[in-house]
């Protein structure tokens, strides 16, 4: 064995001074390797630990929730994000498009009342939409009802029907967990639930006010159509051929996590819980020119 060896560590010094390196830097780089294979397999394995509640969740979020056990480990958010692409752990987005809206009918559309404002408190403005998360074979819908200011989802509501119960329903939730009584205004886009006699009713019974786009532009509720894709590609609410009782159940357990575990950077990487519960911090917005003078759109 000895013999072996020497005759190894002869045949390496002869290989290095071949090659014009010392073996030195030949056991440094293999060590080297080493630790950054043993670094990559813990990154994975921390990633893959969030990514069980939050399947699709971005990789800055995700340096944001793993920035102290990362920092243990010295890697930074740009050797994560060299891990997760030589893993092929990269979200790339998904676009998926179904018209939920119905404009044409006889009641009443409200004008956009949020245009310019500022938005700088919890339960200040609600945003409501309705996205499309079930398939051809069982077709569903989820009305969403959310804060503008924390991002907080306040109420929602999964059926398999495009009719006004559900939304009604995501409604009366947001108003029974209403927490102050502040000025509130409802702003949604001008789809027939939203203009309907019943749902204008409940919106008067509980002093809110009614907002609405003044043309389909998804930039004038951009907060909805923003969390409408933070639901369905984030926690792959379209994904899976399930019933109707078994997705009510996803859709609960993802606008749980949703509020109190994902970090916005609208939010200064607060949950939407954690932002709702305060109003000093003032959220982060930029304005496409697309929106030609409405509400500023949040940062995801």
């Amino acid at each position: 064995m000895d013999t072996f060896r020497e005759e190894h560590q002869e045949s390496l010094t002869a290989t290095c001074r071949l090659l014009g390196r010392s073996r030195q830097v030949y056991y440094r780089r293999i060590r080297s390797h080493r630790e950054y294979r043993q670094k990559a397999t813990a990154v994975v394995a921390m990633v893959n630990t969030v990514r069980m509640e939050q399947p699709r969740i971005g990789t800055r979020k995700l340096y944001h929730l793993l920035k102290e056990d990362l920092k243990r480990i010295n890697v930074g958010r740009d050797r994560l994000f060299a891990i997760l692409r030589a893993n092929h752990m990269l979200v790339r987005p998904k676009r998926s498009y179904h018209i939920t809206t119905d404009s044409h009918h006889r009641f009443r559309k409200h004008g956009n009342t949020v245009k310019g404002l500022s938005i700088h408190r919890p339960e200040q403005v609600w945003v409501s939409d309705i996205t499309y998360v079930g398939n051809r074979k069982n077709p569903m819908y989820l009305a969403l009802v959310t804060d503008a200011y924390s991002k907080k989802i306040v109420g929602y509501d999964l059926s398999d029907s495009l009719s006004l119960p559900g939304s009604y329903r995501a409604l009366k939730m947001a108003s029974n967990g209403r927490t102050t009584e502040h000025p509130l205004i409802h702003h949604s886009d001008r789809g027939l639930q939203y203009c309907s006699d019943g749902y204008q009713a409940l919106l008067a019974k509980n002093k809110i006010k009614s907002s609405m786009t003044e043309a389909y532009d998804p930039y004038e509720n951009a907060v909805a159509e923003r969390v409408n894709g933070i639901l369905k590609q984030e926690f792959l609410l379209s994904s899976d051929n399930l019933d109707l009782k078994t997705m009510k159940r996803l859709v609960s357990n993802s606008v749980r996590i949703y509020n109190n575990k994902r970090p916005h950077y609208s939010c200064h990487y607060l949950t939407p819980q954690q932002m709702h519960g305060q109003q000093e911090i003032t959220m982060r917005t930029y304005k496409s020119q697309k929106l030609n003078g409405t509400m500023a759109v949040e940062l995801n």
